[in-house]
């Protein structure tokens, strides 16, 4: 990864811009960027600074986080290369005992389920939505891998975008394997986020950034 992908835009967003509080990054879909994302956080709590980052693979007039060998199906030396010019970026605006969570739609959510299973301790909490982990992509997804991590899951049994077999594998690792503690939410419609799945996200937010508070003093990253 270049020196100039780390210079990729963010958004942030009004709420807050206080280094001293909770960070939430918001990681985009596969063929958008920051500036769709971060409207989401007209609709999330107070008490956090939110920010929307670009990926820097530039696709089909979006970005992308990682190269891919099918839908949902992270190449592992392109899903390793973008997470380390992540966790680079991370770096910069999180230093340790900062709380970060991450919050994933599409494959933004297949690139927030790699960083967590990379560096579970890192991260104070994950949602995951409308999106699959990236399984067999060089990353460990063992039995407790998650283990205490807060995790929010948003599926809908009509999304025709993401294959079926992932977006069942990932439910399944996550609720009966992974050691999370998983807010599980299935929606009717397609390959979006709903207005209630945004009312459930942020009172999930809202939850984990108390427990984060209380626990920020032992965050390592």
């Amino acid at each position: 990864m270049s020196a100039a992908a780390l210079l990729a835009p963010v958004c942030a967003h009004g709420k807050g811009d206080d280094q001293a509080l909770p960070l939430v990054v918001l990681l985009h879909g596969r063929g958008a960027d920051e500036s769709e994302i971060v409207r989401l956080a007209d609709h999330l709590p107070d008490g956090a600074q939110y920010v929307a980052l670009r990926a820097p693979i530039a696709e089909n007039g979006g970005f992308a986080w990682f190269a891919n060998r099918g839908i949902g199906r992270p190449v592992a030396e392109s899903l390793r290369s973008t997470m380390d010019w992540f966790r680079a970026w991370l770096d910069e605006v999180a230093p340790p005992g900062r709380p970060v969570l991450l919050v994933g739609f599409s494959g933004g959510a297949a690139f927030a389920g790699g960083l967590v299973l990379d560096d579970r301790p890192a991260y104070a909490g994950a949602a995951v939505l409308h999106g699959t982990l990236p399984f067999e992509a060089g990353l460990p997804v063992d039995d407790g891998r998650l283990a205490g991590l807060p995790v929010f899951l948003a599926h809908s049994d009509e999304d025709h975008v993401i294959p079926r077999d992932l977006l069942d594998r990932t439910w399944e690792y996550l609720l009966t394997q992974s050691g999370a503690h998983v807010l599980a939410h299935r929606v009717a419609g397609g390959h979006q986020v709903t207005p209630e799945t945004v009312g459930e996200l942020a009172g999930w937010i809202s939850r984990t950034l108390s427990l984060a508070g209380g626990a920020s003093s032992e965050a390592t990253r």
